[in-house]
């Protein structure tokens, strides 16, 4: 479901980039210097593959946060991962980038399934999965993050 305010732009994400050098205009920005260099070290490990990147969200103008495919899908999946930046957080942005990237990923494949993955409890970004149609499948054991909740987007 899009929440839009009246007389407000719609998001838009912009692509990061491949190289540090190509996203000068994010490496300036002042939310954006862990993200950015985080973003490029994860795709020099995991490929480079539009539209499965990151992207910076804008609003009127401004950055409010970043979101992203964490790879290109394998095995018929992909998962996502948003953030708002600090000043813009509980606004409404990190729902609309989920939305988002649901969407670019229906346009671009409607067979893959999108996934996300959150701390094994009630929080935010919980809150963000179910107002997008995710579902909680249980827990499962992540890598990075040991046991989390995994959720899958249900198609409606």
């Amino acid at each position: 479901m899009r929440q839009v305010i009246e007389n407000q732009k719609a998001m838009e994400l912009l692509p990061i980039k491949k190289t540090k050098e190509e996203n000068q205009d994010f490496s300036d920005h002042p939310d954006c210097g862990e993200t950015i260099e985080f973003t490029i070290d994860f795709f020099n490990r995991i490929g480079y593959t539009p539209p499965w990147i990151g992207y910076y969200a804008q609003q009127d103008g401004k950055l409010v946060g970043s979101c992203a495919f964490k790879g290109a899908p394998k095995n018929g999946k992909v998962e996502i991962a948003y953030g708002t930046f600090l000043s813009y957080q509980k606004q409404g942005f990190a729902s609309e980038m989920c939305r988002q990237l649901v969407l670019i990923s229906l346009q671009t494949n409607p067979s893959v399934i999108v996934t996300a993955r959150t701390l094994p409890e009630e929080n935010f970004s919980t809150k963000v999965l179910r107002k997008n149609g995710f579902r909680c499948l249980g827990t499962v054991w992540d890598e990075e993050d040991g046991e989390v909740w995994e959720w899958e987007y249900q198609v409606v």
